[in-house]
């Protein structure tokens, strides 16, 4: 596992062995995974909405939109 990113609202973990992505929501405590080509997907968007402007607070407004996704609680084990 590897932290791609981190912020007071988000993060994401990378899972190399799996081809996966891990969002969580920290405000809420869900999360979602994705692996794949989604996960793929989803971090080319990510890459591309970031641009040259790689704030926080945009790119926590992109992961705003996906807010509908995250639909599985955190569990810390």
């Amino acid at each position: 596992m590897r932290i791609v990113y981190n912020s007071e609202q988000y993060y994401i973990a990378e899972y190399p062995g799996q081809q996966g992505l891990e969002l969580v929501d920290k405000r809420s405590s869900r999360g979602t995974f994705f692996t794949g080509d989604v996960a793929e997907k989803f971090a080319n968007a990510m890459n591309a909405a970031a641009g040259d402007e790689a704030t926080t607070e945009n790119i926590d407004a992109f992961l705003d939109n996906f807010s509908v996704l995250l639909n599985s609680p955190v569990v810390y084990h």
